[in-house]
């Protein structure tokens, strides 16, 4: 079981994600999640979610919630990159990618994956007008 973390100022390429990445032979489900931002928060028109994190922390407990879904569900690796700063409308802050044997244990690590880190991570998120 393999995980990779990345939390990262950068642009999250989503073209360049899945190439080349391989699949090991006994998995069947490459489940991918993008969280893009919205032109709506808390009911107004944005332009853009600035999103500040303490680091550290978030990094913890990004790898204490990764490690609880590979215990939980049987899926052979877990990818998340997590953008912070300032994010504009229509550009994807959150990246998750689940390998597995079977598509339902995909789905069901990702889903677990996503709600968890929105509980617990210490990200927070500013609306930028």
């Amino acid at each position: 079981m393999k995980k990779n973390l990345v939390i990262t100022e950068q642009p999250i390429d989503q073209t360049r994600l899945m190439i080349g990445r391989r699949v090991p032979s006994d998995c069947g489900a490459v489940v991918e999640f993008f969280g893009v931002v919205r032109d709506q928060e808390s009911g107004k028109t944005i332009a853009a979610l600035e999103y500040e994190t303490y680091r550290e922390m978030a990094e913890f407990q990004f790898h204490k919630i990764m490690d609880e879904t590979l215990k939980r569900f049987p899926v052979s690796s877990l990818n998340v990159i997590h953008r912070i700063g300032v994010i504009k409308v229509g550009d994807p802050s959150l990246y998750v990618c689940v390998i597995a044997g079977h598509r339902g244990e995909a789905f069901d690590a990702a889903k677990y994956l996503i709600d968890r880190l929105k509980q617990v991570v210490p990200i927070w998120k500013k609306a930028v007008p």
